[in-house]
């Protein structure tokens, strides 16, 4: 259960920091504003979970990081679509 955590964990605190850097890159103030409560909250858990980290865990958290920032490279421009239909 650790190593999952881990790796959802990591994979949403990346994936939030290469939405965040797109978002203050792009001027896209609100979607900034609320990706930080994401990275906060993920970091929170890491901070809880990676001191006892061991084998499996440590794969689990290398392997998040990886994943986090290409899935929000590709989710990024769609989320922004979606953002600006609404207004």
């Amino acid at each position: 259960m650790t190593s999952l955590a881990l790796f959802v964990s990591t994979f949403v605190l990346v994936f939030a920091l290469g939405l965040q850097s797109l978002n203050v890159n792009g001027r896209h103030y609100a979607a900034a504003f609320f990706t930080s409560f994401a990275i906060g909250a993920s970091n929170l858990v890491l901070f809880k979970l990676a001191p006892d980290a061991g084998g499996m865990d440590i794969v689990a958290f290398m392997i998040g990081g990886p994943l986090g920032i290409i899935t929000s490279m590709w989710a990024h421009p769609r989320l922004i679509r979606v953002m600006h239909r609404k207004k």
